[in-house]
């Protein structure tokens, strides 16, 4: 009996995605475990693995089809001796229209790798140089390191020559890769579109921009944070000014002590310690580590601190779970990690969904101050801006310090003012001796 692959849910919040890639075609031979296709959300790609072994009897949604609803049929898998005339459609659970009828059907549904695809699902210049390598069914052969450390620098493996077993790509081919500067992927290419209906051709004619299309992260991106800035959260700003002298001297202290090279070496960042201080800062006061909900105020048990990502479209928070346990290397580890494969849209859902308080920082860019708008189900976000040499006055003189102002934006459903500020003064402290968080 033909059996039908679903479209699946990536998430307990997931309701649609679209169908980036297929890594199978009609007629072939699947096996329990084998990759045949990969899903976006509106912050992630993933793979999707089959669960029985058959053929592939139809392709029912096309690559880069949008908008697919979870639990449609996508495709169906045939067993020995049956054909795709014993297909019944209806019976699967849906009535998904043929592939072939897809705008997006001209997409040659040959399998290439996740580095070559550009961000409509489409496949990748053919400028590109690609050396082939061995794959099985349809797939680089490569390690989890080496493909994790693909991502994290941008390597496209189909051009990334394996000297592993069978012509694997493992950790030291990509090393080389780099080294040489060879197999660098190509950038996502933005789809651009028609002239919006919305748009006043009298203000701007068509000829005088370029319309790109929306993606789903920036969909989401829009409708999250106007529903939380206009209809949900009443937002309100504290902020405070931190003298960062000692955190930049036992930083300094501690870098040099890491080994240079290897896997023990390490480099630890200034938002390094902000995350610790702010999990310290929420562990020192509860109140603040907090959840409104229609029903109660969650007090959370662990601080779970969401780090702002800036990626090709829009904004990801990926979290460090439980960051109070955590030591410094470790948060500068995951960070890094994290990082690298938001950046790639590699994150797994459990890896930026949830947790309880969210941090910003725009320091780097030389951001003053700034205000975020509260990431729900969070009770509040904090912004943290450039550390500067500022005059201070100590003890009625005058004095010159590093100082970095972070403002604390609070849900005043959960997070009051009083609560606010504690929490400000409570990471002003350990940001101000770094030592304390050691206590």
């Amino acid at each position: 009996m033909p059996t039908p692959i679903l479209m699946p849910a990536l998430s307990p919040t997931m309701e649609e995605g679209t169908l980036a890639k297929w890594n199978v075609k009609e007629g072939d031979t699947v096996s329990s475990g084998d990759i045949i296709a990969e899903i976006e959300t509106d912050k992630a790609t993933m793979e999707v693995e089959a669960v029985d072994e058959g053929i592939v009897g139809k392709i029912f949604i096309a690559e880069g089809t949008e908008g697919v609803k979870v639990n449609a049929p996508i495709a169906v898998l045939l067993e020995d001796g049956e054909s795709a005339g014993d297909i019944d459609v209806n019976a699967l659970g849906g009535s998904a229209a043929p592939a072939a009828e897809s705008p997006a059907a001209s997409v040659a549904l040959e399998p290439v790798s996740k580095q070559s695809t550009v961000a409509n699902g489409a496949a990748a210049p053919a400028s590109i140089a690609a050396a082939p390598q061995p794959k099985s069914n349809g797939r680089v052969l490569a390690s989890p390191l080496a493909k994790r450390l693909a991502q994290q620098e941008g390597l496209n493996l189909g051009a990334v020559t394996g000297s592993g077993p069978r012509g694997r790509v493992v950790r030291r081919d990509i090393e080389k890769a780099v080294k040489d500067g060879t197999g660098k992927a190509a950038a996502p290419a933005a789809q651009t579109v028609a002239a919006p209906a919305s748009v006043d051709a009298r203000l701007y004619p068509p000829e005088s921009y370029e319309a790109v299309k929306l993606d789903g992260m920036r969909k989401v991106i829009a409708k999250r944070l106007t529903q939380s800035f206009n209809q949900e959260v009443p937002h309100f700003p504290l902020n405070i000014d931190c003298e960062l002298d000692n955190l930049l001297s036992a930083r300094a202290r501690i870098n040099a002590t890491s080994p240079k090279e290897g896997d023990g070496a390490f480099k630890l960042s200034v938002n390094d310690f902000i995350l610790k201080a702010s999990a310290m800062a929420l562990k020192k006061v509860p109140a603040a580590n907090a959840t409104f909900t229609d029903e109660a105020i969650l007090l959370h048990k662990h601080a779970d601190i969401g780090v702002a990502v800036a990626i090709d479209g829009g904004l990801i928070t990926p979290i460090v779970w439980k960051a109070e346990e955590k030591g410094l290397k470790q948060i500068s580890a995951e960070v890094k990690d994290m990082a690298g494969r938001a950046k790639s849209r590699k994150l797994k859902p459990q890896e930026y969904q949830g947790g309880t308080f969210s941090v910003s920082n725009l320091g780097m860019f030389g951001i003053k101050s700034f205000a975020s708008i509260v990431n729900q189900p969070h009770g509040a976000i904090m912004s943290v801006g450039a550390g500067e040499q500022r005059v201070v006055v100590k003890d009625g003189k005058m004095e010159i310090a590093t100082v970095m102002t972070v403002t604390l934006t609070c849900d005043h459903r959960v997070v009051d003012g009083s609560v606010g500020a504690q929490f400000l003064n409570a990471f002003k402290q350990f940001i101000e001796e770094p030592a304390a968080m050691l206590l």
